[in-house]
């Protein structure tokens, strides 16, 4: 059977290179256009030597006239802003569209109150938020997939089993996540500079980051309640991952072992989702490199509250591997494919 034509815009980042990856191995896809504004002209293999062996297309300019017409699966990896107008010029097209970035995540409102004006909001209502262990069966049928944000990922998975039980009263979630450099992308900057982030861990942006609406949007949406959180995100001088360890009141007794067996049960069909025994805590070493989310809790005796640890790959998981898997399922494949690798260790 002849291999769908996959086209990756944005493809020198680290998100656009670990899409590469996965595809590279994907056996249903071939890839046969990519894009990088500031690379445009280039061999792949000149900014990403380690995949010379494997792909070696040219790197065009970001233009909707220019990804070929065989083209059925696209991948916006591209910052906020970007991916909604190139989204728009191919959404007329017999093709699926996977955006990575901000542009579709939240509803109009929540979009213009924390990014200012939406470069095209007519799409907003067709655009499928692609979490697949809340929202698989719309995702199915999605012509365009919002693939969530690293943080939401995170904590959105570690937050549902209760929620969906009714477990947690709505005002008392607080959320601690700390994540890897990549999250702050390629490009040169000083706040991610190794100096500026070796031997130091620090906080930013508590309370005012991009990532608290969609949290809140997607677990009021799907609890059917109002809710809000407090969000703390802090830069860790490593490359990639993210845990969050995430506190929250309970509105009634229950055990540690009883929240496990409750979480192991919810997540029992999802293959990407591993709940860790009782008395071990899940680190972002064992989620390195793959689209696993590992998950552990345990309840506070005494005081009727609970934490969960939750960590993910921030450019798998939180990013490139979910938007695989998103393909995956709008195009009825397995959805394990390109995927099923084990995580990398140490």
């Amino acid at each position: 059977m002849e291999r769908k034509k996959v086209a990756v815009l944005g493809a020198s980042g680290y998100t656009g290179s670990e899409l590469l990856r996965f595809l590279l191995v994907h056996m249903e896809v071939e890839v046969t256009h990519v894009t990088a504004e500031k690379h445009a002209g280039k061999k792949l293999s000149n900014v990403f030597p380690h995949l010379s062996e494997y792909l070696n297309l040219e790197l065009n300019s970001l233009d909707a006239d220019s990804v070929p017409i065989d083209v059925e699966i696209v991948f916006a990896a591209l910052p906020h802003g970007k991916s909604a107008k190139i989204v728009s010029a191919l959404y007329g097209r017999d093709i699926k569209i996977i955006d990575l970035g901000a542009d579709f995540r939240l509803s109009r409102g929540r979009y213009e109150k924390w990014y200012g004006e939406h470069p095209c909001p007519e799409l907003i209502d067709e655009a499928v938020y692609g979490l697949p262990e809340i929202n698989r069966g719309e995702i199915k049928n999605a012509k365009l997939v919002a693939n969530p944000g690293c943080y939401p990922e995170s904590s959105i998975l570690g937050l549902a089993p209760l929620l969906n039980e009714g477990l947690i009263e709505n005002d008392s979630i607080i959320i601690d996540s700390k994540s890897g450099v990549t999250g702050a992308g390629r490009s040169p900057s000083l706040d991610s500079h190794f100096c500026e982030v070796n031997e130091g861990v620090k906080a930013y942006k508590i309370g005012e980051h991009r990532h608290i609406p969609e949290i809140e949007e997607v677990l009021s949406d799907y609890s059917g309640q109002d809710i809000k959180v407090v969000f703390s995100p802090h830069l860790i001088p490593m490359n990639r991952g993210i845990l969050s360890t995430i506190y929250v009141r309970l509105t009634k007794d229950c055990t540690t072992s009883e929240l496990l067996n409750l979480y192991k049960e919810h997540y029992a069909r999802e293959i990407f989702v591993r709940i860790s025994p009782e008395g071990v805590y899940p680190s972002t070493a064992h989620v390195r490199g793959s689209n696993f989310c590992n998950i552990g809790l345990r309840v506070n005796d005494g005081n009727n509250t609970a934490v969960i640890v939750s960590v993910i790959d921030n450019l798998v998981k939180g990013a490139s591997g979910q938007a695989i898997q998103n393909m995956n399922i709008m195009m009825g494949w397995d959805e394990s494919e390109g995927l099923s690798g084990p995580p990398v260790f140490p």
